[in-house]
């Protein structure tokens, strides 16, 4: 009898059934001397038992704050120790951290604060071309006005407390570093009697991930979920006290927070952030001065680090492990990674935001070819089957939607139960909407996309967001958008847009229409004006012959 494509990561380790904040207090009592996050930017350098000190502060001061357990606190801001803090104290205290991109601007940040009803808002003053503080006075403008703490505004009524970051004082906003001093010993005792009481089933983060009908979802992860994620990410890597983890990728992505921070610190390793954004000679410098052995990024950073002018200059011995994700790996990137950065036992993880992340990852002890043609296998506790479009297990070898089950699979979509029924169904299975196939050894590949999702350098971009935000356009009657080849982001995005009856407009026009309003990789690299679209007999659009079409024109090669 055939076999068919079900596989189940039966493991002797089992599952961690503590709270992310009780797992860290057991970590910091065995590793407390060992270095527990170092960020060059900012010459932070601290042991797990100084980071723990800090973490159970900060978890109090947000307490004393008037924060009840369950409430949502936002974080918006590139990455520093402050963040990591933030992650950790959130989940001490029992509250909520919602990520939210420092790419977003105003009608997102609007979007998400509302959607979840935060309670109170970490964010940094500035970041690149974007000035928090002015885009939150926009949506908030109460707050001049307002005394710390005491936020009143009719538009975001739940919203109370800002929180900035850095020694200057804005109105109406507490100070970050200020939520850490004058906690009193009974502060210390209430935060642990509050933590006593939550439950690794409880939620502890939000994640925003764009949905394909419009605004984005937030996915909500329980500690279970991503405690459990982070500790066999590590296992796969074979971390230990000894390891010093360079996370040059972004905090407000699982790639940075679970693969990055929670596979670390699971194991008693070293989090070395190298800056507030990936900067390739950064992360060489960092990886020379640390002797970090491990180094995570998208094939894209990777590129960038290889081709730096001054790779050849750094010492990059240490490195042994880490993980590539993000977009698929071209065979050549990985053998250049191997063998010029030493980086022998890097691995490949797929998962997505609503499994924790990971459901595959290659181990350090396969053959190169499969730790690039391939995801690598099941993670360990989960299930994973490949159906048709009748729902039906297929055997191995052939190609349908991949399905994941087990204790990754987020509690669903904030305040979004319809959405969430959509992509959790009645046995609990994820429906991921990738196309994969898995091989007699058990072997995962990823074969194409059954939803229209671009991936532009390792960020998912949802054409159907982009298209909502652009139909706000005057001029645009109808508008669609694709992924079309490009040779640096492996895609890019193109807005295909019918005009107007009478209309005019510019490519340069549309683009400055989405300045400041969408983050800044969701905004097309292309605009084509087009008199139709391709559809079918019943009239439903054909993407891909779009997609195909608009390749073409524009004179790139159509996969």
């Amino acid at each position: 009898m055939q076999a068919m494509s079900y596989v189940h990561g039966a493991h002797e380790t089992p599952l961690i059934g503590e709270t992310i904040g009780t797992y860290l207090d057991g970590i910091a009592a065995r590793h407390g001397q060992h270095d527990a996050l170092i960020v060059a930017h900012q010459n932070v350098r601290w042991t797990y038992s100084e980071f723990l000190q800090r973490v159970h502060r900060l978890a109090a001061g947000l307490l004393k704050l008037g924060l009840q357990p369950g409430e949502r606190v936002g974080i918006w801001s590139q990455n520093c120790a402050e963040w990591v803090l933030t992650q950790f104290a959130t989940a001490k205290a029992g509250l909520i951290m919602v990520n939210i991109n420092p790419a977003y601007r105003r009608s997102e940040l609007e979007y998400v604060l509302d959607k979840v009803q935060c309670s109170a808002l970490i964010l940094s003053p500035s970041f690149k071309s974007s000035d928090y503080l002015a885009i939150v006075q926009d949506v908030v403008p109460e707050i001049a006005s307002s005394r710390a703490g005491a936020l009143q505004s009719p538009r975001l009524p739940q919203l109370r407390h800002i929180i900035r970051l850095g020694e200057a004082s804005t109105p109406g906003m507490h100070n970050f570093d200020n939520l850490l001093e004058g906690i009193s010993s009974a502060d210390l005792a209430q935060l642990e009697e509050i933590s006593a009481a939550v439950q690794f089933d409880d939620a502890v983060n939000i994640q925003f991930t764009s949905g394909t009908t419009g605004a984005p979802k937030g996915a909500t992860l329980t500690h279970h979920n991503i405690l459990n994620n982070g500790f066999f990410i590590g296992e796969a890597m074979r971390l230990s006290e000894q390891d010093r983890l360079c996370i040059p990728v972004p905090l407000y992505h699982c790639f940075g927070m679970v693969l990055g921070n929670l596979a670390c610190v699971t194991h008693g390793a070293a989090m070395v952030y190298p800056g507030e954004g990936f900067d390739p000679k950064a992360v060489l410098e960092t990886v020379q001065a640390e002797r970090c052995t491990g180094l995570h990024g998208v094939p894209t950073m990777f590129i960038a680090i290889l081709d730096h002018p001054d790779f050849p200059q750094y010492d990059l011995s240490t490195l042994r492990t880490g993980i590539m994700a993000g977009s698929p790996c071209p065979m050549e990137v990985m053998t250049r990674v191997i063998e010029l950065m030493h980086m022998e036992e890097i691995t490949i993880a797929y998962g997505m935001t609503e499994t924790s992340p990971v459901s595959f990852q290659t181990s350090i002890d396969d053959p190169r070819t499969m730790r690039v043609a391939s995801i690598g296998r099941v993670h360990p506790h989960l299930e994973v089957k490949i159906i048709d479009v009748e729902g039906r297990i297929v055997p191995r070898g052939e190609k349908g939607e991949l399905l994941t089950r087990g204790y990754s699979v987020m509690q669903g979509y904030w305040g979004d139960p319809e959405k969430t029924a959509e992509a959790i169904d009645s046995a609990r299975w994820m429906h991921t909407g990738d196309l994969a196939v898995i091989d007699d050894n058990g072997f995962c590949s990823i074969v194409g996309r059954s939803k229209d999702m671009v991936i532009r350098g390792g960020e998912n971009i949802y054409p159907r967001e982009v298209e909502e935000f652009l139909y706000r356009h005057p001029k645009v009657l109808d508008v669609q958008c694709v992924g079309v080849p490009d040779a640096r982001y492996g895609e890019e995005l193109c807005a295909c847009i019918i005009l107007r009856p009478g209309m005019q407009a510019s490519q340069e026009e549309v683009r400055e229409f989405c300045q400041g309003q969408i983050a800044h990789y969701k905004i097309p690299r292309y605009v084509r004006f087009v008199e139709e679209f391709p559809m079918t007999v019943t009239g439903k659009i054909q993407k891909y012959l779009l997609r195909k079409q608009v390749a073409t024109d524009l004179g790139l090669s159509a996969e």
